[in-house]
């Protein structure tokens, strides 16, 4: 150990079996969500758009989680910041920006929910809502159904720290644990539920509690990658071969404020967010790469200049979108309404 977490010896990403090209991909996805949250933060300071919740920070927990589970099955509930991990499963940014300009066209809501709340029947990724934490008693109905249904795919469902206080997740919890469920909860944990620092949250581990519902929980590294894909990897195994839940607390830390709308050094130092940043899994991830020989800077480079553009096309092409009508309001109100909205 250092004060960058565990260090890897190079190609340890084959014994976990995956290969150069998926954590090549990986990194890629990593970066995507960071360019389009970054975009996010100056769109909103601009006026083009009206709010951005930030995920800086996260990126590296969240595509690995998305590698280890089965993209072609499994269902998924993330939680706001969770832009590479939607991304990792098969969203686009092009799809991300119609939500952030709130456009007829975004697949999430058709341009009604807040930025962040992800869904995607075609992805399999559950829509979320405002209120914190109501996903995690969603994700164990949805892991029960896939025991009724003796089907093997898992429900994946992630929520930062301050969440965990909440009812819904020990009710969850508790529910997923009788019945021993097929579902992964994976608490983000990056120290501030909004201004409030961790040691004013919790007194214990997050991680510790799944023990009094009757599985395991484990803390890990959230800014180490390869520690989090084996984590979500494993408590997929668990779920499938019919061992019940796991509760994965991912320890991380939030770069940017927890919304536009906060101000983020009215609670925390600068020095202590930018001590912070030398911990950032994005670069960690890429020193890996490059110890490995499968990466370096020149293909960085080249890679950056590519989801640049990926990202300036997307937002150019939501920017010029169409806006809902007003009659769109009506939209999906009732069962059985047509796509005009006319009954």
């Amino acid at each position: 150990m250092n004060d960058q977490g565990t260090v890897h010896t190079p190609h340890e990403h084959e014994q976990l079996g995956l290969t150069n090209g998926q954590v090549i991909d990986m990194y890629r996805y990593m970066l995507l969500g960071r360019k389009f949250d970054e975009r996010n933060l100056l769109l909103q300071r601009a006026g083009k758009i009206n709010f951005h919740v930030s995920g800086i920070g996260q990126e590296a927990a969240q595509a690995a989680a998305a590698f280890a589970l089965d993209r072609e099955k499994d269902y998924f509930l993330p939680y706001y910041r969770d832009y590479s991990f939607v991304l990792s499963v098969g969203m686009t940014p092009y799809e991300l920006m119609l939500s952030a300009f709130a456009k007829a066209d975004d697949p999430n809501s058709g341009g009604r929910q807040m930025p962040g709340h992800f869904g995607s029947k075609r992805l399999r990724i559950v829509t979320g809502s405002s209120p914190v934490t109501t996903q995690v008693p969603h994700a164990v109905g949805v892991a029960l159904s896939a025991k009724m249904r003796k089907q093997d795919f898992v429900s994946f469902v992630t929520f930062g720290e301050g969440s965990s206080n909440q009812g819904d997740f020990h009710e969850g919890a508790n529910f997923a644990g009788v019945h021993k469920l097929p579902v992964i909860f994976m608490c983000e944990n990056n120290q501030y539920a909004i201004s409030v620092p961790l040691h004013k949250q919790i007194s214990g581990k997050v991680s510790d509690r799944a023990l009094g519902y009757g599985f395991p929980g484990i803390r890990v590294d959230g800014n180490d990658a390869l520690a989090v894909y084996k984590a979500v990897k494993e408590a997929r195994e668990r779920a499938v071969r019919g061992e019940g839940p796991t509760l994965i607390e991912a320890m991380m830390y939030r770069l940017s404020p927890h919304s536009t709308s906060d101000n983020d050094l009215a609670y925390r130092t600068k020095e202590e967010v930018d001590e912070n940043w030398k911990k950032d899994g994005i670069v960690r991830f890429k020193q890996y790469l490059i110890s490995c020989g499968i990466w370096d800077e020149e293909k960085d480079a080249d890679l950056q200049a590519q989801l640049a553009l990926e990202i300036k096309e997307a937002t150019e092409s939501a920017d010029n979108a169409p806006f809902p009508k007003p009659e769109d309001t009506l939209k999906h109100v009732y069962a059985g309404d047509s796509e005009e909205g006319v009954y």
